[in-house]
């Protein structure tokens, strides 16, 4: 009798843990992006760098462009306050860009 308990325990315990780690590898999380998303998100950071680059102010300054679910993070150095408005303004501009996180700093 004590056999069959434990080797019951031992079913239950193996049934609970294989359906948490098949309801845990089908959960989102906050960094799920699916192929949709992460290609929009890629056009985006294209769509900004560019506008970034043919912009004559801040051609020459190596700035950082990351977007996620539309949301782009802009990071690097440049020389003045007026640089990181426009970097700013730039990429609020682009198509589909939501929110715009603007961590340049100054040289």
């Amino acid at each position: 009798m004590k056999k069959l308990q434990r080797l019951l325990t031992i079913f239950l315990c193996f049934g609970l843990i294989t359906t948490s780690a098949g309801l845990l590898g089908c959960s989102t999380t906050a960094s799920h992006e699916s192929t949709g998303q992460y290609v929009d998100d890629s056009v985006i950071t294209s769509k900004v760098k560019a506008a970034i680059i043919n912009d004559m102010a801040l051609k020459g300054f190596q700035i950082n462009v990351k977007t996620y679910q539309g949301v782009v993070q802009l990071s690097g150095f440049v020389d003045t306050p007026d640089n990181i408005r426009r970097a700013g303004e730039l990429a609020r501009n682009v198509k589909g860009v939501t929110d715009v996180k603007n961590d340049l700093t100054l040289k």
